[in-house]
């Protein structure tokens, strides 16, 4: 499974923008997209998940109410929107993949719980 994250770039406090994660490869073998990010000096930390089949999304605090995780069947491709942004959402997001066959019992809220990753993408919120 290959995965590319666009979307990032500069916006002022309170605008919008659109992740988007394409995803290849062994497609069929996913069974949950999920998105990440890390800011300068900070670890990884969870953003927003659903299961590859659209039915379940999952949110981080920090992002439930401004953020939207969809999915695109005919693409393959993932999106985060990303609304209200504030100067603390500033991080190189990462969109990430669990596939069936990976380890059982792991948190989809952390890192562990994906197998595959794609390069990040740098979010910039200016206040």
């Amino acid at each position: 499974v290959q995965l590319q994250a666009s979307g990032g770039g500069l916006v002022q406090a309170g605008g919008s923008l659109r992740l988007s994660c394409a995803y290849s490869g062994r497609t069929f073998s996913i069974s949950r997209a999920g998105w990440f990010r890390q800011a300068p000096g900070n670890e990884r930390e969870f953003v927003a998940a659903m299961s590859w089949s659209g039915t379940n999304t999952y949110y981080a605090d920090s992002v439930k109410g401004r953020f939207t995780v969809s999915k695109d069947n005919a693409k393959n491709t993932v999106y985060l929107q990303m609304n209200s942004l504030k100067p603390e959402d500033t991080a190189v997001y990462y969109c990430a993949a669990r596939s069936l066959g990976y380890i059982s019992g792991l948190s989809l809220f952390t890192e562990r719980g994906y197998d595959y990753w794609g390069r990040g993408t740098q979010v910039t919120v200016s206040s």
